[in-house]
């Protein structure tokens, strides 16, 4: 099943979330920067999370409310069925 549209932006944050987190080069460069992305990440991830919240599935729910974000971006990849 492909991913349900209405998850796009929350997909887009968790992977940019993933991405910043693997940047090993430019945190060991500027850690104060990478820093502050991840902290502008995390809450651009809860504000998703607040304006979704009355529409999201008991298990993507759980997944963003214990910030398993990479157990949510497979659950959102997969259509649900993860």
């Amino acid at each position: 099943m492909p991913p349900d549209p209405t998850y796009d932006p929350l997909l887009t944050l968790l992977q940019q979330r993933r991405a910043l987190i693997a940047d090993h080069a430019w945190r060991d460069r500027d850690a104060p920067a990478h820093l502050a992305a991840l902290q502008a990440i995390s809450e651009a991830l809860t504000a998703e999370h607040q304006r979704l919240r009355p529409q999201l599935p008991p298990r993507l729910q759980h997944y963003l409310t214990q910030c398993s974000y990479d157990k949510a971006a497979t659950w959102i990849e997969s259509g649900g069925q993860a």
